[in-house]
C-alpha cells in the first residue's frame, strides 16, 4: 500500500507534468535572442524592433506588426523592463508571449509559444519509483559570506553561480554535502549531478528543498530531484553543477528525462 509521503509524491510528479506542458512552461520556449547579436534590432519570426536602450529595451513597433502591450495594441515606442516571466510578460503577439529578461547586464528577449513543437510532443517526464530511503534530514550549514563560483552553462559560457552554504545529509552512513544556493524565500537551490548522469538520467539534476528550520535541519527529499529547464528546451541557460557537487553513488531517485527521450 502506498504511504502518504508517496501519495504525496505522485501528486508532486503529476503536478510538475502539468506545470512544464502548460502554455508558459518551458516546453513552450521557441528561442532566447540577446539583443547585442542584433544590432539592427531585428529577431526573426519576431515583429517591431527591439533595441538596448541603457536600463531598458527600446521596443518600437507599428499597428501592421500585431504586437500587444499590457494587452493594448502597440503602435509607436515602449521602453521595457525586466519581465518576471511567461506568466507576467507585458508583450504578446498572438498566442506568443515575449519575454525580456537582462543577465550580466545583456538583454535578451524570449519567445513562448503554447504551440511549440515540444509541446506538441510531449509524453511525460520519465521519474525513478519512489522510495522512501532517499527521504533524508539533513542539515544546512551556511557560509559566513556568500560565494560566487564560475561554471559552464548550457549554452557553453561560463557565468558565475551565487552560493550561500553546504548541504549535508547522510547516505548508508557516509556524509555527503551539496553546495546550495540561498532563494529570496529562503528555500534551498543546488545543481548536482550523480553515478546516473548522462546514463539513467539526464547530464545533471536540480534539487529544491525547502526553508531550513532554525536550527539548520531540513528535509532533503531526493525523490524531487528535478530535470533543469534545459531539459525541456535548448534555449534556457542552466549552469552545470559546481565542483563538488557530483555525488559519488547512483541517485535513482526524482525525475530522470523525458519520456521517450
Amino acid at each position: 500500500m502506498s504511504t502518504e509521503a508517496e501519495k504525496d509524491w505522485r501528486a508532486w510528479h503529476a503536478e510538475r507534468e502539468r506545470t512544464v506542458s502548460g502554455p508558459t512552461g518551458p516546453l513552450a520556449l521557441t528561442g532566447t535572442y540577446w539583443l547585442a547579436d542584433r544590432p539592427g534590432g531585428r529577431i526573426e519570426g519576431v515583429p517591431g524592433r527591439w533595441t538596448e536602450d541603457g536600463d531598458a529595451v527600446l521596443l518600437t513597433a507599428g499597428a501592421e506588426d500585431g504586437l500587444s502591450l499590457d494587452g493594448v495594441p502597440l503602435d509607436g515606442e515602449a521602453r521595457l523592463g525586466v519581465d518576471g516571466g511567461p506568466e507576467t510578460a507585458r508583450v504578446t503577439h498572438g498566442d506568443r508571449r515575449l519575454v525580456v529578461l537582462r543577465r550580466e547586464g545583456l538583454w535578451a528577449v524570449r519567445v513562448f509559444d503554447p504551440h511549440s513543437e515540444a509541446l506538441r510532443a510531449f509524453a511525460g517526464i520519465d521519474a525513478f519509483p519512489y522510495d522512501a530511503r532517499w527521504r533524508l534530514t539533513g542539515r544546512f550549514r551556511p557560509y559566513e559570506q556568500g560565494r560566487t563560483v564560475q561554471v559552464p552553462n548550457a549554452d557553453g559560457r561560463e557565468r558565475g553561480l551565487g552560493l550561500g552554504g553546504e548541504l549535508a545529509f547522510t547516505v548508508d552512513g557516509e556524509e555527503h554535502t551539496l553546495q546550495a544556493a540561498v532563494e529570496a524565500d529562503g528555500s534551498l537551490w543546488a545543481v548536482l549531478a550523480d553515478a546516473t548522469s548522462g546514463t539513467e538520467s539526464y547530464h545533471f539534476r536540480f534539487l529544491r528543498p525547502p526553508a531550513p528550520a532554525a536550527d539548520g535541519t531540513v528535509t532533503v527529499d531526493l525523490n524531487r530531484t528535478l530535470l533543469p529547464p534545459c531539459a525541456f528546451a535548448d534555449h534556457f541557460i542552466c549552469p552545470f553543477p559546481p565542483p563538488g557537487n557530483t555525488l559519488p553513488f547512483a541517485l535513482r531517485a526524482g525525475e530522470r528525462q523525458l519520456s521517450g527521450g
